[in-house]
């Protein structure tokens, strides 16, 4: 198949009614394909964490600062690299937004390579050398595949109209989610097979470290995939299916004051986005020690016990992803007119299965939390982008998606912050804190309410 034939669009081309291609959706899929890799890679973070570090002697009321690393790296990337890919035409490596794609991959490869080996160099139970170390090299798998992750939702903005966007984001929704279960069950499969689960103090299992590598080859390949298949926009085209000059990129792009002049339902978002990423933050840092209390009955991190709550912790983030893959489908067919009542409906969903973590003590009832906390889960990964992207003409439409992943970021890193009070406030009981989880998920689906979307004519 040619180029022509693939993703680049002539100038004859079926257009919709905003002024860009109407996409063949084995186009809009394959934009999407390399964020299978990309969210396993995530979801290995965040499902394994809070198990890495407390495996290597992190005491529970530290890991806040932990958790403080990743999305502070993001908020400090995701724009440097919406402003700089805006400008960027480099056809030899892709385009514009496939450069950068290329460079995160290589880097999170070596990193997944270095974090699950934390304890595997002799530093010791506990050590500051081993928390260091754990510490820097999650922060370098964060910014990684931030560098990574953002060309997708660029590539989604740039290419795609209106009218496909909530189908194109949907997919996307779809395709990481697909990758979340991939990645949440690896060290729960590896374990059935016959991989050690356990290991020496200090030492974390062979199934998390298998889990990782395999995760960096799945990484590899479907990123080469998105960045030989797909064939950005050059900057006349571009322009001109955005209805902009070649110079508006060019110019300006100062982030105060584009913030300034951002639309208004950019800030709407922003705000559920900070009640929703405050929710999804505690339960990646505190449910597996809830589970493990209330499931399996300890709070000893070196313990088989709280080894196997850690797996099914993993089996729940697949569950959970898998009920985000089927709501994903769903909310890919939901109208525009329709979007902030499946909006509203998920989160509520979502912060009735938040909230029910704490009362739940069996292990199997855990499954129609997480399946309610997927759906969640889905809207958060098709709403956002969808209203804040079709608000926004194509002028520094990277910058704006880089500077409204603060919206992710910034909530991630003051739930962190106040841990250290709010958690010994609560008895320094990862159990209560599932309770803070589904309070911020409703207040979330409320503020829903006060989104007033527009479109770009």
């Amino acid at each position: 198949m040619s180029q022509d034939e693939s993703v680049v669009l002539n100038q004859d081309q079926e257009t919709s009614t905003t002024g860009l291609p109407i996409l063949p959706k084995s186009t809009i899929w394959m934009i999407n394909f390399g964020f299978l890799g990309v969210q396993i890679a995530f979801t290995l973070q965040g499902s394994q964490m809070s198990r890495i570090f407390q495996t290597i002697g992190a005491n529970p009321n530290n890991l806040g600062w932990f958790f403080l690393l990743p999305p502070l790296a993001g908020l400090i990337v995701q724009p440097i690299i919406g402003y700089y890919s805006d400008r960027t035409w480099a056809p030899k490596l892709g385009g514009r937004r496939l450069p950068y794609l290329l460079i995160g991959m290589v880097i999170a490869v070596i990193v997944m390579i270095l974090l699950p080996n934390s304890g595997s160099f002799g530093f010791g139970y506990g050590s500051l050398a081993a928390l260091w170390f754990g510490a820097i090299t999650v922060a370098f798998l964060d910014l990684s595949s931030n560098m990574a992750m953002q060309p997708f939702k660029m590539m989604v903005g740039d290419m795609v109209n209106d009218d496909q966007k909530s189908y194109a984001y949907g997919i996307q929704s779809l395709i990481c989610n697909t990758g979340a279960v991939l990645a949440a069950i690896f060290p729960f499969l590896l374990t059935w097979w016959g991989v050690s689960n356990t290991a020496k103090k200090g030492v974390v299992p062979q199934s998390v470290v298998i889990s990782f590598y395999v995760g960096a080859v799945i990484l590899v390949i479907t990123c080469l995939l998105t960045i030989f298949r797909v064939h950005e926009y050059d900057p006349a085209t571009y322009a001109r299916y955005h209805g902009i000059s070649e110079e508006d990129n060019k110019k300006g792009g100062n982030w105060f004051t584009l913030l300034k002049h951002a639309p208004r339902v950019f800030w709407n978002v922003a705000l559920v986005q900070f009640f929703c990423w405050f929710s999804f933050q505690y339960l990646s840092t505190y449910a597996v020690g809830a589970i493990a209390k209330n499931v399996w009955l300890t709070t000893d991190a070196s313990s088989a016990a709280y080894q196997a709550a850690g797996n099914w912790y993993g089996v729940m983030t697949a569950v959970q992803s898998i009920a985000a893959v089927i709501w994903s489908y769903v909310l890919a067919k939901v109208p525009n007119n329709h979007h902030k009542a499946g909006y509203t409906f998920s989160l509520l969903l979502g912060a009735i299965g938040y909230t029910s973590i704490f009362f739940i003590h069996s292990q199997n009832a855990l499954i129609f939390s997480f399946v309610l906390i997927g759906i969640a889960w889905a809207s958060m990964n098709t709403y956002p982008l969808t209203m804040v992207t079709n608000a926004l003409s194509g002028k520094h439409m990277g910058t704006y998606l880089g500077l409204f992943n603060g919206s992710i970021c910034v909530p991630q890193m003051v739930a962190s912050l106040l841990s250290f009070g709010l958690f010994p406030l609560l008895g320094s009981s990862q159990v209560n804190m599932m309770l803070v989880t589904g309070i911020s998920a409703l207040l979330g689906a409320i503020s829903v309410l006060f989104i007033k979307e527009t479109y770009q004519a």
